[in-house]
C-alpha cells in the first residue's frame, strides 16, 4: 500500500461516519484505512463495523488504551503503507481527489509529503486555511528547524514515510510537535504538494487543555532547540501572537 490512513476515535459516534466517508470516497484506492477505537461506550464501533462490511480497505480494532498518543502508536505498529497520515475523528480529507493529487508528487527519494489545511467549525463551514487564519505559515521548504516557533504544518496534512516515523512520547500534549520534528530530522527530501490535504475541526484535546499544552510545547521545543534559543523563540512567539490579535 502507498498510504496508511489512521483514525483514532473514542466516543465519536457523531463524527466518525463523515471522517470515514471522506476516505472511502477517494478516487485513489492504493491505501489501507486503520481505525483505532479506544473501546467506546457509545455506538462508534458499531458504525465502524458497518463500514468495514462494505470496504475491504478498512481494518479496525476496539480496545482500551492509555490515551491519544498510545492509540496513535498502536496505529503506527499496525501500518504497512509507504506513507502514513493521521486523520482523527472529525477531520476529513479535503476532497475525493486528495490522495490522487498528492500521490503524483511521490518519487523514490520522497521522504515526507505535506500541504495546507482548511479549518472548519462545528457546522463544517470553512473558516479559512491555517496559513491565512493563524500566525503559523506553511513554508515552501519544510525542515525540522522550521518548527522552532511551533507547529507550522498541521499534523493532518503531514505524511512521512513510515520507515522514518518514531513512536510518540507519552503524556505530553505536544507529542505531535515532537513527532513531526523527529520525522523531519530523519528526512532528506520533503515535498510541498501545494494542495489542501485535510479539513481540521477546530478544537481538540490541546485546545481544551490550553495551559498544559503550552507547557508541554515549551518542554518539547527546549529539548530540540536548547534552553536559550527556545527562550528567545518563545519571546518571539508571544510578541507575534499579540501582534496578530491586534491586527486581525
Amino acid at each position: 500500500m502507498i498510504f496508511s490512513i489512521i483514525t483514532i476515535v473514542y466516543n465519536g459516534a457523531s463524527l466518525i461516519e463523515e471522517t470515514m466517508q471522506s476516505v472511502v470516497n477517494q478516487t485513489f484506492t492504493d491505501y489501507e484505512y486503520l481505525i483505532i477505537d479506544g473501546k467506546s461506550s457509545d455506538n462508534t464501533f458499531q458504525i465502524v463495523e458497518e463500514f468495514q462490511k462494505k470496504y475491504t480497505s478498512i481494518h479496525a480494532i476496539s480496545e482500551r488504551d492509555k490515551g491519544l498518543y498510545d492509540a496513535m502508536n498502536k496505529g503506527l505498529r499496525l501500518a504497512t503503507g509507504d506513507f502514513v497520515l493521521f486523520l482523527n475523528a472529525g477531520d476529513h480529507l479535503f476532497e475525493p481527489t486528495t490522495l490522487e493529487k498528492i500521490a503524483h508528487h511521490i518519487t523514490s527519494t520522497t521522504d515526507i509529503l505535506y500541504g495546507e489545511t482548511m479549518l472548519v467549525d462545528d457546522e463544517r463551514k470553512h473558516i479559512g486555511t491555517r496559513t491565512n487564519m493563524t500566525v503559523q505559515k506553511l513554508p515552501d521548504i519544510l525542515r525540522w528547524e522550521s518548527m522552532r516557533l511551533g507547529m507550522v504544518v498541521c499534523h493532518q496534512s503531514f505524511l512521512p514515510r513510515r520507515t522514518l516515523t518514531p513512536q510518540y512520547i507519552a503524556e505530553n500534549l505536544a507529542a505531535d510537535i515532537d513527532w513531526v520534528i523527529k520525522c523531519l530530522q530523519s528526512a532528506d527530501n520533503t515535498v510541498n504538494t501545494h494542495t489542501i490535504i485535510s479539513e481540521y475541526l477546530v478544537g481538540g484535546l490541546s485546545k481544551q487543555r490550553h495551559h498544559q499544552s503550552l507547557k508541554d510545547r515549551y518542554w518539547v521545543l527546549k529539548t530540540h532547540f536548547g534552553f536559550l534559543s527556545n527562550l528567545l523563540n518563545h519571546v518571539h512567539i508571544a510578541i507575534r501572537a499579540a501582534a496578530f490579535k491586534v491586527f486581525k
